[in-house]
């Protein structure tokens, strides 16, 4: 019955991909625009800048999780999302893209001297420029065409780089709060799980 269900439920998003692709595109912009619009309507608390920062950067990680997930959620469930794992890495880049461009812009006004500053003397911001570095390339060459270009075989070992930037990510997450509440502990174990599955993978193979 499990496998049926299972079975049901991947032909349900073969057939639908046309229709469920676009969706998640839309759906996943969601959580920006409501952001944006509470800052403009001077709803992001007493610091509405390191609020926006923190929010899109947030969401970054998240849809980079999502991402990562896809692969042991086919192994262990048999659940076939692998059509919709370029969605949530574009939507990664999208918000990690938001992210750096509101600390750029908004919070140090372009002054790319004060930015190089905070880039050498401060950690967390460092681990994030590092990660969003790796995480371009990715984004870059997601489509079809590059893959093509690029050969199967150096793209995918290009592409084992998001566990990199997945693991700083989390880390700068973590300096971000400057502490050691649960959801920067959660999203970091989940990140750390998923290399380990994926290493132990790698020795069996």
């Amino acid at each position: 019955m499990a496998n049926a269900a299972v079975t049901g439920l991947n032909r349900g998003l073969a057939t639908y991909t046309w229709l469920l692709r676009p969706a998640l595109y839309w759906n996943g912009l969601v959580p920006a625009v409501w952001t944006f619009y509470l800052g403009v309507n001077d709803q992001l608390g007493a610091d509405p800048m390191k609020s926006l920062e923190r929010t899109l950067g947030l969401w970054a990680l998240r849809f980079l999780i999502a991402a990562l997930c896809v692969t042991p959620i086919r192994e262990v469930a048999g659940i076939n999302l692998h059509r919709f794992r370029r969605a949530l890495g574009l939507l990664t880049f999208y918000y990690a893209t938001a992210h750096l461009t509101t600390y750029i812009v908004l919070d140090q006004g372009l002054d790319l001297h004060a930015i190089w500053l905070d880039i050498l003397k401060r950690p967390f911001i460092t681990i994030g420029m590092i990660a969003f570095v790796i995480l371009a390339p990715l984004a870059a060459t997601s489509h079809d065409v590059m893959v093509r270009w690029l050969g199967a075989s150096r793209w995918s070992r290009l592409h084992q780089l998001v566990y990199v930037a997945a693991l700083l990510a989390a880390v700068h997450f973590i300096m971000v709060v400057k502490a050691w509440p649960v959801e920067p502990m959660v999203y970091g174990l989940i990140v750390v799980a998923l290399l380990l599955q994926r290493a132990a993978k790698r020795v069996r193979l």
